[in-house]
């Protein structure tokens, strides 16, 4: 199914939602990721805050929906921004690392893959990953399909 196709089914639910799809990907592990958040074990997610400012990108709003993508570019589900912060890596807590779902759930498990992805997305783009560098966190629910 194309993005569009699950917005439009999606909007029948739910006029509210507005015409604008936004479709997205997980970067690493794209479809592992994604399955995830379709069984409902991945309800959060982290980015590098620089790269937002980099490219003049707003953050995500909460409130929003998101139709998250598999590798083939397939709507897998829509989900809900419940939740976003910002903070140092280094502050990034046990329970926002169990609620990404990867893994062993654990925090020591969270900090060694995305630091090895923080550091490698920020050095391609010119900048470098520290303990402080800060995270754009995010937390959503899936909303559809149910």
């Amino acid at each position: 199914m194309t993005p569009q196709e699950m917005w439009n089914a999606y909007k029948k639910i739910d006029p509210s939602i507005g015409d604008e799809v936004d479709a997205w990907a997980f970067g690493v592990e794209t479809d592992l990721l994604a399955d995830l958040v379709f069984k409902g074990e991945k309800t959060a997610t982290a980015s590098a805050y620089d790269l937002y400012a980099l490219e003049d990108e707003p953050l995500p709003q909460e409130g929003t929906f998101d139709v998250i993508l598999d590798s083939q570019n397939q709507a897998v589900c829509i989900v809900e921004i419940t939740r976003v912060s910002v903070q140092p890596f280094n502050q990034v807590s046990a329970q926002h690392a169990y609620k990404e779902g990867e893994g062993d759930k654990s925090l020591t498990y969270w900090r060694q893959v995305h630091e090895a992805c923080f550091a490698e997305w920020l050095r391609e783009a010119g900048l470098t990953f520290t303990p402080n560098s800060k995270v754009v966190l995010e937390e959503f629910r899936k909303v559809y399909p149910l």
